[in-house]
This record gives C-alpha cells, sequence and structure tokens, in this order.
C-alpha cells in the first residue's frame, strides 16, 4: 500500500518529468540512463524514474522519496559552496522548525558522542564524507554529503566534568538553493539516523 509520502513524491516526479529538464543529470549530478537519473544519496545508490525512487535495496523510510524528488525539482547548475558553514536557524524562515532540528539531528547524536568518534571512518566510508576543515573546533567533526550538492559539518565535544557531550550540526553555505528550508532539517534528521544506523551494524 502507498503512503502518503510515497504519494507526494510520485506528485513531486510527475511534475519533474512533465517538463524534464535538459540539463539534470549534469545539475544532480547523476549518471543518466536514458530517463533514469543515478546517483548516491544517503550512503546509497538512487535512482529516479519516471515512476518511482529507489534507494539501495529498499527498506527506507518513504520521507526520503519526498526529499529527493524536491532535490531533483530544485537541481541548479550552481555548485555547492562549502564555506563560511552554516547553522540551520541561519536559513531564512527556519524558525519553526529549529527546535525539532536540534532534537532529531544534534541531541540524537550527543548522548554517543564517544562511539561516533571511535566510528568516524565508518561514518566518513558509508556518507561519501571527509575530514572536516582544519579551521573547524571541537573535540573531532567530520563533513558528509547526504546528497551530492549538500553538505554537513558534525561537530562534536566529548563530556567532561562541567558539561555533557554535545553535537553541532552546520550545513554547506548554500545548501538552501537545493532544498526548501523544511527539507533541509528533515536531510539532517536522517543523516544523523544514518550515523545511528552505522555506529550500531
Amino acid at each position: 500500500m502507498i503512503d502518503n509520502y510515497t504519494k507526494i513524491a510520485k506528485t513531486n516526479l510527475k511534475k519533474l518529468y512533465e517538463a524534464l529538464p535538459a540539463d539534470l543529470a549534469e545539475n544532480l549530478p547523476a549518471r543518466q540512463d536514458g530517463d533514469q537519473f543515478i546517483f548516491e544519496t544517503f550512503g546509497e545508490t538512487c535512482w529516479i524514474t519516471p515512476q518511482e525512487i529507489k534507494i539501495g535495496e529498499g527498506g527506507h523510510p518513504s520521507v526520503l522519496e519526498i526529499l529527493i524528488s524536491l532535490y531533483a525539482l530544485h537541481a541548479k547548475p550552481e555548485q555547492p559552496l562549502l564555506q563560511p558553514f552554516k547553522s540551520y536557524k541561519d536559513f531564512p524562515d527556519s524558525m519553526p522548525y529549529v527546535a525539532a532540528f536540534s532534537s532529531h539531528t544534534e541531541q540524537l547524536l550527543a548522548p554517543h558522542a564517544s562511539t561516533i568518534e571511535a566510528s568516524v571512518s565508518q561514518i566518513k566510508g558509508g556518507l561519501k564524507g571527509e575530514d572536516a576543515p582544519a579551521e573547524v573546533s571541537g573535540d573531532f567533526s567530520f563533513l558528509v554529503y547526504p546528497l551530492p550538492k549538500i553538505a554537513l559539518c558534525y561537530i562534536f565535544y566529548e563530556a567532561d566534568e562541567d558539561f555533557p557531550a554535545s553535537c553541532t550540526c552546520l550545513f554547506s553555505n548554500n545548501a538552501g538553493l537545493f532544498l526548501p528550508v523544511d527539507a533541509l532539517a528533515d536531510v539532517g534528521e536522517y543523516t544523523s539516523r544514518k550515523i545511528m544506523e552505522i555506529i550500531r551494524a
């Protein structure tokens, strides 16, 4: 049975394919195979087709289909601008979603900082990640790319005798070009969920 998220994604696909941009493959970027577009997202291979969005072997939350369909609808030729990194609250119109972003993206991971630090190599391997720039502060940090043109910089401070562990998640500077602000919050949440999957594997 198709749920409401999948129905929304299919509506977005219909809109996309009714006026398919000639440069979509370049703008995602993706490999084009006929009317399919194939690229890596949230650590898995994704196929966009006129009928559906398929991610890996399936079993993913259907909200990811909406995020990917929106990413395709907002595909632009601009390249990602990494720095200066941007806090979620600094994106226009983000205020209604800031508390949920903090809870579902940052606070979700903070108690697991030590385990995450021990698993940074696996996390970077699973989410097309890399080292954070040298000037980024924190006890440890890293970059991941849940979508090809959107990077997230995770910065962790370990617990000490005065403060509990903390996590800050920052976006690549122009991430707002490639998704609406509410969808960016979901990208943070589902990237953090993916990190939790990796450290529990």
